[in-house]
């Protein structure tokens, strides 16, 4: 993929994209053993990009996946007791890809993997307010499911109140389509439970506009489109 040499110089970390403009403009890079000049596009993977004569060591490629994770995988991608963990779910994606975010053991559903740090970053952090829409299905007084999309406070922390939405309800039992902004640990988990409902079952379906493929059977991920990519880049 074409890109300009100073967003290359800067991917590889030789210099920030202002400081390879003027090595640029100092004659100092060459692509294929010519001088390159500024606003020059190359091809990282292609091309062979000098600085003072000496190979510019290529960026590793970007890769962003999503995954069905299935309950009984640690969000990890090592775990001191031994247990399975979502590493081994993408063994074969051809990088060292990371949780964007996590999904606790006993939950399912849509996990973002990348080696972008900073679309992780971005797409993590409580002030980005990025909405995750989950599946939940909980069991206990349902005359106290209002409660859940109140204002609360969960370890200290003032959440924002939740978008709930009841699918059925009977029987003490009920499916709910959840959207919160933060994220933090266990959150739902612990909104519920000061609720007094006990978690029956928790899938994430969606991060932003970005939903988990029906198709997409548990335990298997592909990559991300074009569009997607620039869409979670967006937000």
């Amino acid at each position: 993929m074409q890109e300009r040499l100073q967003k290359i110089l800067a991917q590889a970390g030789v210099c920030s994209r202002r400081a390879a403009e003027e090595i640029i403009t100092a004659g100092r890079v060459t692509v294929n053993g010519r001088r390159a000049g500024l606003g020059q596009k190359a091809d990282a993977a292609r091309d062979r990009i000098c600085v003072d004569g000496k190979p510019v060591a290529r960026a590793e490629q970007k890769v962003y996946l999503m995954l069905h994770k299935p309950r009984g995988f640690v969000t990890t991608m090592h775990d001191e007791k031994g247990r399975r963990d979502v590493s081994q779910l993408v063994q074969g994606c051809g990088a060292r890809v990371y949780p964007v975010g996590r999904l606790d053991y006993d939950s399912e559903g849509l996990l973002l993997m990348t080696n972008d740090g900073d679309l992780a970053y971005q797409l993590t952090h409580p002030k980005h307010e990025v909405p995750k829409r989950y599946l939940v299905s909980v069991r206990g007084n349902l005359a106290r499911l209002p409660e859940l999309s109140q204002p609360m406070e969960i370890d200290g922390y003032q959440l924002q109140p939740a978008q709930v939405a009841v699918l059925r309800q009977e029987d003490g039992q009920a499916s709910l389509h959840m959207v919160i902004h933060e994220g933090r640990n266990r959150q739902i988990r612990k909104m519920c439970e000061k609720c007094g409902f006990a978690v029956r079952r928790l899938k994430r379906e969606a991060v932003g506009e970005l939903s988990l493929d029906r198709g997409l059977p548990a335990g298997k991920w592909r990559l991300l489109t074009d569009a997607e990519v620039a869409y979670l880049k967006s937000l």
